[in-house]
């Protein structure tokens, strides 16, 4: 069963003088221009990041980061002439805050994730620390992609809370969220479920435990190739040690020695591009989430319906136990009627009255639940077919890149013993 509770506010990007009205309004039509994606329009970058200090809501000191959004009409960019980008700074929480607002505001759209707030999953030379400079670029990148991806989704790149949020200092407001997606527990089950929703849903939680495994891998690989990279040193300083005390093989040493040292400083470049693939792989974990949260809403919407039918064959039978006053199953009604005797036909034809508007109002309710239910269906799978043309392009892309980088990186190894052997021999 699902528990009751009551509307959840989530806070949610908006400008300070739009009243309660118009902010429904806005849900209800949120389109700038329909059918044209921003980026046409504009473009999007995220393109700095500040350390600041301030104090919080609590009044006590803190440090955060804080992101330099630009944007700069398309139509102003002429030839030879780039105009000065419109710009202002976002904090991490409201991004959060932004993507809580599409994920309530729209259901059925797979929303792409945003970069991790702290470092998981990483080799163990690579910082956790959220203000460590290397993790606030890639969260910087990972953030810009957020915008960038919302920007390319034919529904979402129509939203004015979204257009505001790249273009307006605003402050917060709330709307009443949808906390029925948070309220439903474990037990929780629809009865017929859809097919293609349950099979997504354990998809993305094969793809979710796939793609940890992967990364877990992916660090445990990195730690070793630091290592091993950096024993490569040792080989230097040992080369440099030997050429000092010999005449004729001491410049081949010396050179041999210096070959190593590259090799062996190289795999923090390399480490830090490997990273940019792992941050690839991660959004599609994070986007694992994504999915079950379009599922869940989908499992919510066929339970409403389920209800609403039920309630509605509820009062069918009540009604016909009412005209031929046959009671199918056992109910404190039909104990009272044999204890206090029948009712009267006046309270018969005034309860079948009421039966009858009921039953005229649930199937009303059945209807609507039908049609918001097709709804769903229809537009979530549209876009979820979208995602998985998306996913498999990406990931594929990310991997041949990630191969690539590794072949680059063992004939860059080859290299450096070339050299190495042409130092010796010429000793």
């Amino acid at each position: 069963m699902m528990a009751d509770s009551a509307p959840e506010e989530i806070a949610v990007i908006g400008n300070i003088d739009i009243t309660s009205a118009e902010l429904k309004n806005n849900i209800r039509n949120t389109m700038v221009e329909i059918d044209k994606g921003l980026l046409r329009k504009m473009e999007i970058s995220v393109a700095e990041a500040e350390k600041r200090t301030g104090k919080n809501a609590v009044n006590m000191q803190e440090t955060y980061t804080v992101y330099l959004i630009e944007t700069r009409p398309v139509d102003t960019i002429t030839e030879g002439v780039t105009p000065a980008p419109d710009s202002l700074w976002r904090r991490y929480s409201e991004f959060e805050l932004l993507r809580n607002y599409l994920l309530v505001t729209y259901p059925f759209v797979v929303v792409a994730p945003l970069p991790e707030k702290r470092a998981e999953i990483v080799w163990h030379k690579l910082s956790a620390d959220n203000m460590d400079p290397d993790f606030v670029e890639r969260r910087r990148v990972g953030l810009e992609n957020f915008l960038l991806r919302v920007a390319c989704h034919p529904v979402l790149c129509n939203d004015k809370i979204f257009y505001m949020f790249l273009t307006e200092v605003i402050y917060l407001f709330y709307i009443q969220a949808d906390s029925r997606l948070k309220a439903m527990n474990a037990a929780f089950r629809v009865k017929n479920p859809d097919k293609r929703f349950t099979e997504l849903k354990h998809y993305s939680d094969e793809l979710q435990t796939v793609l940890s495994q992967l990364l877990r891998v992916r660090a445990r690989v990195a730690d070793r190739l630091y290592g091993v990279y950096k024993v490569h040193g040792n080989y230097g300083r040992v080369f440099s040690e030997w050429s000092a005390i010999e005449k004729e093989m001491g410049d081949g040493l010396q050179s041999a020695g210096h070959h190593v040292d590259v090799y062996a400083a190289s795999v923090d470049d390399i480490l830090e591009e490997e990273e940019h693939y792992a941050d690839q792989l991660k959004e599609y974990l994070f986007y694992t989430d994504a999915l079950r949260a379009v599922c869940r809403k989908h499992e919510l919407t066929q339970f409403e319906l389920e209800t609403a039918a039920q309630d509605l064959a509820s009062k069918k039978q009540q009604k016909e136990e009412l005209v031929t006053g046959t009671v199918r199953t056992f109910s404190l009604k039909g104990m009272t009627s044999k204890l206090f005797g029948q009712e009267t036909a006046e309270q018969r034809e005034a309860k079948l009255q009421a039966l009858e508007q009921q039953i005229e109002e649930g199937e009303e309710a059945v209807k609507e639940k039908n049609k918001e239910s097709d709804d769903f269906v229809k537009t979530a799978w549209e876009d979820i077919e979208c995602f998985k043309e998306q996913k498999d392009r990406d990931l594929k892309e990310a991997l041949i890149s990630y191969a690539i980088m590794q072949i680059s990186m063992c004939k860059k190894g080859i290299q450096v013993w070339t050299n190495a052997k042409e130092c010796f021999n010429k000793m």
